[in-house]
């Protein structure tokens, strides 16, 4: 299987990254691997698409670190090959980071992945799905039953009406965005800062403002799913509860967040059986959902990270069991006697 990484830099990949886990997982299965960055396509007047990809040497590695230092080293070389010459194309990037900087790149990777999957090629997660998720408005398509009291707009007024109805405080964040960025708890309508917060991210775009549930103060989960279905192997469940630092809103790990086991319940299958559907429906191959009680407060479709800590936690290689599933869609693929879309195959 030839495979490409689909990542917003090659520089900013780390050795505890989701993504360098699932590379290595493949190279370890035998595969061939590639990274793709916004700036490696090409059409040809010809119609035909290519892609520069970064390539590494066929070395074999014991350990994740060594592969990421030669990733970022002097030993990977660019080899030009055609997007049909693929099997996968795994999409890992994060549009939210090219937003602001590098707003050509944020939708590089549906763009073009929806025509490497016109030619052949299993691009996962489906780019039409993703084209559906560009910022957290997708989240409102999921069921009432999951999601907490939610306001999206960009008038003070409207939210402070919101944050008043609100006896425990809200969230407010903006509505493009991820990573924890400029999230705030806000207590009352009449907190001083109020003001300051909605200046510092209004000028981003639209606000998402949603009622505090108080049990995020233990941290929140995060469940990956994988074909509609938490991410099992070995009798383990791909999941944990992150739980924030001191003083601290945000629980995402790179904040200063730590990684805690957690037991898989009846509540938060029963809250993943619910998303299941429309996970399905979307093409969202692999995806990251922040639990806190019986709500869920984000879908990560585009990067869902944490796999590292997963499979360290319980000594579990989950990474293996994502490739081995991209291994049967091709060759659910090859045994189909009528065509089979890419949507379709992204979540059978």
């Amino acid at each position: 299987m030839r495979i490409a990484f689909f990542v917003n830099s090659i520089e900013g990949e780390t050795p505890r990254y989701t993504t360098t886990l699932l590379a290595f997982a493949a190279l370890s299965r035998g595969h061939e691997i590639y990274y793709l960055t916004p700036g490696d396509f090409v059409l040809r007047a010809d119609n035909t698409l290519l892609v520069r990809a970064t390539a590494l040497p066929g070395a074999k590695y014991k350990k994740p670190e060594t592969f990421h230092k030669d990733l970022q080293g002097d030993k990977t070389n660019i080899k030009t090959i055609d997007v049909g010459d693929l099997d996968v194309i795994f999409l890992r990037n994060d549009p939210s980071l090219d937003a602001a900087e590098r707003p050509w790149a944020a939708h590089v990777g549906a763009m073009f992945g929806r025509v490497a999957s016109e030619r052949g090629v299993l691009v996962v997660n489906d780019p039409d799905g993703l084209a559906l998720a560009q910022n957290k408005l997708y989240f409102q398509d999921f069921p009432e039953a999951v999601r907490p009291v939610t306001l999206i707009s960009k008038s003070i007024e409207e939210i402070r009406d919101f944050i008043e109805q609100q006896p425990k405080g809200a969230i407010v964040k903006p509505l493009q965005g991820s990573g924890g960025k400029n999230v705030f708890k806000i207590n009352s309508p009449k907190d001083s800062n109020l003001n300051q917060i909605f200046e510092a991210i209004s000028g981003e775009g639209y606000l998402i403002a949603q009622s505090y549930l108080p049990e995020a103060k233990a941290g929140d989960i995060r469940l990956f799913m994988m074909n509609g279905l938490p991410l099992e192997r070995d009798g383990k469940y791909a999941v944990m509860r992150r739980v924030p630092a001191e003083g601290e809103v945000r629980s995402n790990i790179h904040v200063a967040g730590t990684a805690e086991t957690v037991a898989i319940s009846k509540a938060i299958l029963s809250v993943a059986e619910m998303v299941r559907p429309k996970l399905i429906q979307d093409g969202m191959f692999l995806v990251g959902l922040d639990i806190v009680g019986d709500k869920i407060l984000e879908i990560n479709v585009f990067t869902p990270g944490g796999l590292f800590h997963m499979s360290e936690m319980y000594k579990t290689n989950f990474a293996e069991s994502v490739i081995s599933s991209l291994e049967g869609k091709l060759a659910i693929r090859e045994a189909q006697t009528s065509p089979v879309s890419n949507r379709q195959l992204a979540t059978l």
